[in-house]
């Protein structure tokens, strides 16, 4: 068995060689590819006919030495690729690039396709050229994300994978409404086999978080309830029958001032004692029983006629739907 293991790094010179060579590649499949893309447009009559009245001698020259001869000079192009493919095949081996030495042609079989002198296979060479290009490209030879037609053809990549994306989720989504709408499978389904396992975990998080929520909701405004509560209080004394006759009496009003005083120094240290209780055992229980009767309520078949769970998944779903619809390329080119 041959196993694989990291090449070494090729000497300046071979480098420059191999570099040599794939520019030649580069050269001869582009030149190849548009004498394909000429002599495809030159079986178009009208489009000979163009070329005859607008260059005769040209149109000749090429009638009798490229047209008449194109496979004989396809296969010279075909012959040079066949080398290119063996002796990369041949460096992959000595190089010990792979698992196994046969499969350097499966991994590169754009370029062993593209060497088929077949009509169908003569365009896989453009690939040659991609793979070419990005060799170059990782070696810094060149800088392909900095040309324009580069850029061009990313931009119009992402938009037109964003569509299809967007298409497919679309689908996808209405597809799940339609099940929701069909039967209470789904929604089973996911109070069962996903909720239901994690129903301990879920108690504890929720309890954890109303918990911490309380404690901070009471820390951040711990001055804005005492005022409340000192406001509630005197207000509540002014407006006592009893209270109003005690003010009559003399030193009463100091003795309302007082028992206001009083009063609300008392309600602000119940809630401080009653929020300083919410982080005791027994509360914490208590917590923890009530969000574990919700969460029962929660997982629980929605058997109204109205179906008030359902027509909220469809909604959010749909909702989800219109977001994905938009089209946010159109922002970003706008």
């Amino acid at each position: 068995m041959i196993a694989a293991t990291p090449p070494r790094r090729p000497t300046p010179i071979r480098e420059r060689l191999e570099l040599a060579w794939d520019v030649l590649v580069i050269i001869l499949v582009i030149a190849n590819l548009a004498l394909l893309l000429f002599d495809s447009l030159y079986l178009v009559p009208a489009l000979r006919e163009a070329f005859a009245s607008l260059a005769p001698q040209w149109q000749a020259a090429y009638e009798q030495n490229v047209h008449a001869n194109f496979f004989a000079i396809d296969m010279l192009f075909v012959s040079i690729f066949v080398i290119d493919v063996l002796l990369g095949w041949a460096v992959a081996i000595a190089e010990r690039r792979y698992h196994r030495w046969f499969f350097y042609p499966f991994v590169h079989w754009y370029d062993v396709l593209g060497c088929i002198p077949l009509a169908g296979f003569r365009w896989l060479r453009v690939l040659r050229v991609i793979a070419l290009l990005h060799r170059l490209q990782r070696l810094g030879l060149i800088n392909v994300r900095s040309w324009y037609l580069f850029g061009v053809v990313h931009k119009y990549y992402g938009i037109l994978l964003e569509e299809l994306s967007d298409r497919v989720a679309v689908r996808l989504i209405g597809g799940v409404q339609d099940e929701i709408r069909r039967s209470n499978t789904l929604l089973q389904r996911l109070s069962d086999e996903v909720l239901a396992p994690r129903k301990e975990q879920l108690v504890d998080e929720i309890a954890l978080r109303l918990e911490a929520g309380l404690n901070d909701i009471y820390a951040d405004n711990r001055a804005l309830i005492a005022r409340y509560i000192s406001a509630l209080v005197g207000r509540t004394l002014q407006e006592s029958p009893e209270v109003q006759r005690l003010q009559r009496l003399p030193m009463g009003r100091q003795l309302s001032e007082a028992m206001d005083q009083t009063l609300s120094d008392l309600a602000s240290r119940l809630i401080h004692e009653a929020v300083g209780g919410l982080r005791s055992p027994e509360f914490s229980q208590l917590l923890r029983r009530a969000t574990d009767s919700g969460m029962d309520i929660m997982l629980a078949a929605d058997t109204r006629g109205d179906r008030i769970t359902e027509q909220v998944l469809i909604e959010t779903l749909e909702l989800l739907k219109e977001q994905i619809a938009t089209r946010s390329w159109q922002q970003r080119y706008a």
